[in-house]
């Protein structure tokens, strides 16, 4: 009896013995561990700071670049258009260049290109900054042509008051408003014409809303 009692003793001695030893391997591999995390931090702290301050100088230049790019843009200059067709004027910003087709006798008197830096040549592939357009064809045909493209889903569809205009009510298109482009499109009535503006690249409506649209006059 003595025998199993010594025994269960020392059975009862070994478990905490046990815990102690487990405590004593976890404690030893988390002080290892933080060693080594302060070995690398104090080894590569000086490459983590300097990485850090690249980064952060990046961030910093791309800003300024953007907040420069856009003060180029002013002053905005501007586009007159001949008199018998509304002497619509459209301002834009001054690090772009414009192509304007003006034709008298054609079904497009105005017709316009403008895109930063340089007017590329009209290709599939090129999508402008701004167009405009002055058709002979009616606001309410002109604006038909879209309801496709609204019922798919491909464009979206609102009601639309030139900021200059506030008598004449429009329509704006945003989506597709071009195969395989994205951009936006506004159509107003002028006289017995109709007017387009538009964007062909997301990458341009930022100017489009901002530049653009809040400027441009015409007279009925």
């Amino acid at each position: 009896m003595k025998q199993l009692d010594q025994r269960g003793h020392m059975d009862m001695l070994l478990i905490p013995l046990i815990l102690v030893a487990i405590l004593f391997v976890a404690a030893g591999s988390f002080g290892i561990w933080a060693y080594m995390s302060r070995q690398d931090y104090k080894d590569n702290s000086d490459a983590k700071v300097d990485a850090a301050v690249v980064v952060a100088e990046q961030k910093t230049s791309t800003a300024k670049d953007v907040e420069f790019l856009e003060k180029e843009k002013q002053p905005l200059v501007s586009y007159n258009g001949p008199a018998p067709y509304g002497s619509l004027k459209v301002s834009y910003p001054k690090t772009w260049s414009a192509y304007v087709a003006e034709k008298a006798n054609g079904s497009t008197p105005v017709d316009a290109y403008f895109h930063p830096k340089f007017v590329p040549a009209q290709t599939p592939d090129v999508s402008y900054a701004l167009r405009v357009q002055i058709s002979d064809t009616s606001f309410a045909s002109v604006v038909k042509t879209f309801d496709n493209a609204v019922k798919s889903g491909k464009v979206k569809a609102s009601a639309y008051v030139p900021a200059n205009a506030p008598n004449v009510t429009g329509v704006r298109f945003d989506g597709e408003i071009a195969s395989k482009k994205q951009g936006s499109m506004i159509i107003v009535p002028i006289r017995d014409k109709s007017l387009k503006i538009w964007t062909e690249s997301q990458d341009f409506v930022k100017d489009f809303n901002e530049n653009i649209l809040p400027n441009y006059t015409f007279s009925q």
